[in-house]
């Protein structure tokens, strides 16, 4: 079974929502959850994912925000969070970890932390028995992916194309997937520009998709109501799960 891990601004439009919406799409697909940490320059992010961004920080998330979303989901499905470095080495990383692992947080994906900055922390993960998510793009050659492959954890996120999320583009991901698998046996999910139309295509060759655009640009929809945004987002997963295990 093909996996699908799907990416929410948490706090956006508001918290208590966020945690109903985490936990509708848990019932409609949805194997793992992102957790976004709301940033003011998310720069791996398209215009969606960035005025979620930004409208979640207009109307006042706090981190404590995010902690307690994941209080409320993480026991009820797999979940990561995803941010930007800057808020979490504010908060301190040793304390972020211990309080992800208590929480039952099962990793971060942290976009813009290289490989070699991350390597300094990986310590503080596997002590914790957390995964920092891996990052391989298709402009990575042969011997790096051999290098940061080799002790990836849970999943390796293979970024569609050279970009930012949302764009939709189209790559031939086959050559980069073999090249991965030969390195090693965790999953390799492919993100950005996943949605309805592209998904049976990104997931060829691939163990799962990693979907965000297509669910943010739900909750931008200001014409519909918070039970029609969650109704939409669970009908994108829905379809998206049965299109890539066809």
């Amino acid at each position: 079974m093909k996996h699908l891990v799907a990416y929410i601004t948490a706090g956006y439009p508001e918290k208590d929502f966020t945690i109903d919406l985490a936990l509708a799409l848990g019932e409609n697909g949805v194997d793992t959850l992102e957790l976004g940490v709301p940033f003011s320059d998310p720069v791996a992010d398209g215009p969606v994912i960035e005025a979620a961004n930004h409208r979640a920080l207009e109307a006042g998330f706090r981190f404590t925000d995010l902690l307690d979303i994941s209080e409320n989901v993480a026991p009820k499905i797999d979940t990561l969070w995803m941010g930007y470095f800057n808020p979490f080495y504010q908060y301190g990383m040793d304390a972020l970890l211990d309080k992800a692992a208590t929480i039952g947080i099962n990793g971060l994906i942290i976009p813009d932390v290289p490989y070699e900055e991350a390597k300094t922390y990986h310590s503080l993960f596997e002590n914790r028995g957390l995964a920092n998510i891996t990052f391989v793009a298709p402009t990575d050659g042969e011997e790096r992916i051999a290098t940061i492959t080799a002790e990836a954890r849970k999943f390796i996120y293979l970024v569609a194309y050279a970009g930012i999320t949302g764009s939709g583009k189209s790559e031939d991901l086959i050559p980069i997937l073999e090249m991965i698998k030969r390195y090693t046996q965790t999953p390799v999910y492919v993100g950005f520009g996943v949605n309805e139309k592209t998904a049976r295509e990104k997931v060829q060759g691939a163990d799962g998709v990693i979907v965000g655009s297509a669910i943010v640009n739900v909750l931008l929809d200001d014409s519909l109501s918070n039970t029609q945004k969650i109704s939409q987002c669970c009908e994108i997963t829905r379809t998206i799960k049965s299109l890539i295990n066809e």
